[in-house]
Order: structure tokens, then C-alpha cells, then sequence
């Protein structure tokens, strides 16, 4: 117990430091009493309700912490303010001394000097940060954190929490890693790669689609899609789900998104996708909804608008959904290519099987059509799934073989690594009709008729 009283102690030199106003020390304090709750914390068992609580305790000394130096900085700045004016006094009686440079003519059919000047300060302290990309990039900002640092802004933790999570920006994805699906791809490359290879004919009534929702069963390729798209046009993805904007914090699940858009513009052109944006954007009105819910909504939809006209940053929206009658009318309006991605057919199949068995090698046996013409209403997750459950056949056998003999623990370990080889045998057609056997489809026909119902009536593609 000595080491809390110690800290309770520390606690109230803190109190009684911040509130006499010496703010650095009493940062210094907190940060030495953050110190050894730290240690304590770590002493104490894993999974145990003391060792939680000190964790709470933590997060609220950082945020304390972050309070204190923020009124530091604030007297400082208050303390620098009066020092200049002492130091550069106003002069007595209204007389001001003349002027070093001659006053600027007024240029005709144009503002003077000094009210262009005010006027191009007031435009870029309007909060449109995206507008100066180049030239902040010019300067060396590589990152939207550090312009964010450069400039002062109070957001600079919640933009390094969206850079470290969901910025991406080395795709591998290529069209023909996806199986079948033209027109799906055709539509995307008119829609979403054409108006990035040629801006300038994408004006006026040809401007690009505000977004695009990619809707139909789990597991046909809408993520891929998506990445295909960002790898093709070399932006900048942004991989967003629900979790990205979860925060405690009133206001700041919106703030979040607002920041998403301003970074998607620093970094333009780039690509946001909203995987399962039903999460996000279920119908206002519902009895379940809550109010921070509703707010995450309006803001993502006023900034798909986006409001400011002057803004001419390329950021695609694509969003990805398998519940597309859950979302909010207006967001499905915004969405404004409505492509359903349906499961794949006979000879989409067939791709997938070879797509996936690749690097996989089989015996001459193996009928890759007649597995494709077997496995009608699955998707491209479920053939993945049969393709990885037929390689592993070869590792059962063996396994079971070994159990035969009584193996287990370490003497099941050396079976395995004394055959290696067997355990790359080749695939049979045998090994693929067991596993479709084992592996059925995830998708029913009543759900497929829902999609299809919704897509005559929604759909726009």
C-alpha cells in the first residue's frame, strides 16, 4: 500500500500545482505519477480487475495530461502577447509615424494590395485544408500529420490513428485475379478508372459518379473489385469499416469521418471503401437508432456531396454491402452506380478453380469442368474453401494413419516432418469430391431472389 499512497500524495502536489496555474509543473508531476501507476499496473496479474482499473486510471491521467499542456500553452501565449506590447508600445494620442513604403494603388477593376491580401487569408483560414496539397507537399508534408502538426491543428491524434490503421497504399490486386465478372469491371473502369485517365473530358454532365455500391451475396469479389480499382489507378485506398469511427468521445465519431474525407483530399487522388457500409448507414428513424449513429450518417453524406464547389480533389467512394435494403435512402441516392456482383457461373467457376490451384499441383485425373459444373450456387469464397479443403486431404491421411498406430504430441510432430513429400502430394479428383462433399454452398436461392428483386427495382448499372 505504499506505493499507492505515495501516488495519492503525488496526485494532490498535481491538484495543488494546477491550480496555483504553473501548468509545466504540474505536467511534469502527472507524468512522473503516470509513471508509476504504469509500473504498478504491470505488477499486477493479467486478466485481474485491479490491473483494469489501473489501466482506466491511465487513459484518464493522458487525456489530463493532454488538458494541462494545452492551458500551458495557452499561458504561454498570453505572456508572449503582453511582452511584445510592452516591448512595442502603442504610440500616445493617436500619431502614428508615417508609413516606410508607399501606399499601394488600387488597380483597376481589381481589390487594393492590402484587401486581396486579407481576403486570400480569410479564404485559407476558412478550414479547407485539402485546397494547398501541392504546395504543402512541396514543402516536404509527405504526411497529412505532419501538416496537421506544422499548422497547429487540434486533430492530430485522431488523423495518425486513421494513417496507422486504414491507409494503403501497396496493392497487388490486378483485374485478372478476379474471376469472370466483365461487366462488373467494365462498368468500374467506366465509372471510376476513365474520368482518372482523363479529367478534362469529364466535365459538366459527364463529371464523374459521386460513388459507387458494389451489393450482391458474401463472397463474390466485391473487396477485390475495389482493390483492383485502387491498383489500377494507382491512388491511394482507404479501407474502412464501422470500427473505424467507434470513439467513446461525444462528436468525435464524426469528426473522424470529416477527417477521412480531408485526408482522402491530401492524398488524391485516392479511393475510400466502405466494406459492409450497412453497418454505418442503416435507415434513419428506426427505433434502435441512436443519436451518435444518426450524426456518423449526416456527416458521411455531406461529405460525398461535398459542399465546397472550388474543391476539384479526385476521391472515389465505392462502398460494398450484402445487405443493400438496410441502407438509408439518401446514401443510396449518393451512391449513384448501384452494381449488383452475383455469383459466379459455370465458366466463372471453372476461372476460380484455376486461379486457386495455381500454385497447387494435381493429377491428371482431376476435371476441373465437371467440379465446376458440380458446384452451381457457390460462391467464390465457398470454391476457396473446397480448393484449400481438397489440399489438405493429403495431410489428413497421414494423420490418420499415425493415429492408427497409436501417435500423438511430439511422435505425431516427427510423423509429419518424416514426410514431408507425402504431404505435398498431388491433388486428386477424388480429394476435390470429398471436400465438396464436406464444404456446402453459403448462400440460399431466397436470399439470391432478394437480390435480384432489389436489383430491377434499385439497381443502376
Amino acid at each position: 500500500m505504499g506505493a499507492y499512497n505515495e501516488i495519492v500524495k503525488m496526485m494532490q502536489s498535481y491538484r495543488g500545482l494546477a491550480e496555483s496555474g504553473d501548468y509545466g509543473s504540474a505536467s511534469r508531476e502527472l507524468r512522473l505519477v503516470r509513471e508509476k501507476m504504469k509500473n504498478l499496473a504491470d505488477q499486477e496479474q493479467r486478466g485481474s480487475e485491479r490491473r483494469r482499473k489501473l489501466h482506466v486510471a491511465l487513459e484518464e491521467m493522458v487525456q489530463e495530461e493532454e488538458v494541462v499542456i494545452g492551458l500551458k500553452s495557452h499561458v504561454e501565449k498570453k505572456i508572449e502577447n503582453i511582452e511584445r506590447k510592452i516591448e512595442n508600445p502603442r504610440p500616445q494620442n493617436d500619431v502614428w509615424p508615417a508609413p516606410q513604403k508607399a501606399v499601394p494603388q488600387r488597380q483597376k477593376n481589381a481589390l487594393p494590395a492590402w484587401a486581396a491580401q486579407e481576403k486570400g487569408n480569410q479564404q485559407q483560414d476558412r478550414g479547407n485544408r485539402a485546397r494547398n496539397v501541392g504546395k504543402n507537399k512541396k514543402n516536404g508534408s509527405n504526411k497529412y500529420s505532419e501538416l496537421a502538426r506544422e499548422k497547429g491543428w487540434p486533430d492530430v491524434e485522431l488523423i495518425e490513428i486513421i494513417e496507422r490503421e486504414i491507409v494503403e497504399t501497396a496493392l497487388d490486386v490486378e483485374w485478372d485475379d478476379i474471376a469472370e465478372l466483365k461487366e462488373a469491371k467494365q462498368l468500374l473502369q467506366e465509372a471510376v478508372v476513365l474520368p482518372l485517365w482523363m479529367p478534362n473530358f469529364f466535365k459538366g454532365i459527364r463529371r464523374p459518379w459521386k460513388g459507387v455500391l458494389m451489393f450482391g451475396p458474401p463472397g463474390t469479389g466485391k473487396t477485390l473489385l475495389a482493390k483492383a480499382v485502387a491498383n489500377e489507378c494507382k491512388t491511394t485506398f482507404f479501407n474502412v469499416s464501422a470500427a473505424t469511427f467507434a470513439s467513446k468521445w461525444r462528436g468525435e465519431s464524426e469528426r473522424l469521418v470529416r477527417i477521412l474525407f480531408q485526408m482522402a483530399r491530401f492524398h488524391a487522388p485516392a479511393t475510400l471503401f466502405f466494406d459492409e457500409i450497412d453497418a454505418l448507414a442503416t435507415q434513419r428513424g428506426g427505433p434502435n437508432e441512436h443519436e451518435a449513429s444518426r450524426r456518423i450518417k449526416t456527416e458521411l453524406m455531406v461529405q460525398m456531396d461535398g459542399a465546397d464547389p472550388a474543391n476539384n480533389k479526385t476521391v472515389i467512394v465505392l462502398a460494398a454491402t450484402n445487405t443493400p435494403w438496410d441502407l438509408d435512402e439518401a446514401l443510396r441516392r449518393r451512391l449513384e452506380k448501384r452494381i449488383y456482383i452475383p455469383l459466379p457461373n459455370t465458366t466463372g467457376r471453372l476461372a476460380l478453380f484455376r486461379i486457386n490451384m495455381k500454385d497447387v499441383e494435381m493429377l491428371d485425373d482431376v476435371n476441373l469442368q465437371c467440379l465446376a459444373q458440380q458446384t452451381d450456387g457457390y460462391s467464390g469464397a465457398d470454391i476457396a474453401n473446397v480448393c484449400r479443403d481438397a489440399a489438405m486431404m493429403s495431410v489428413r491421411r497421414i494423420m490418420e494413419a499415425a493415429r492408427a498406430r497409436g501417435l500423438s504430441g511430439t511422435d505425431m510432430q516427427r510423423e509429419l516432418v518424416a514426410n514431408q513429400e507425402k504431404l505435398s502430394a498431388a491433388v486428386s479428383q477424388q480429394d476435390f469430391l470429398n471436400a465438396i462433399a464436406k464444404v456446402h454452398r453459403s448462400v440460399g436461392q431466397a436470399d439470391l431472389k432478394r437480390y435480384a428483386d432489389w436489383s430491377k427495382e434499385f439497381g443502376a448499372a
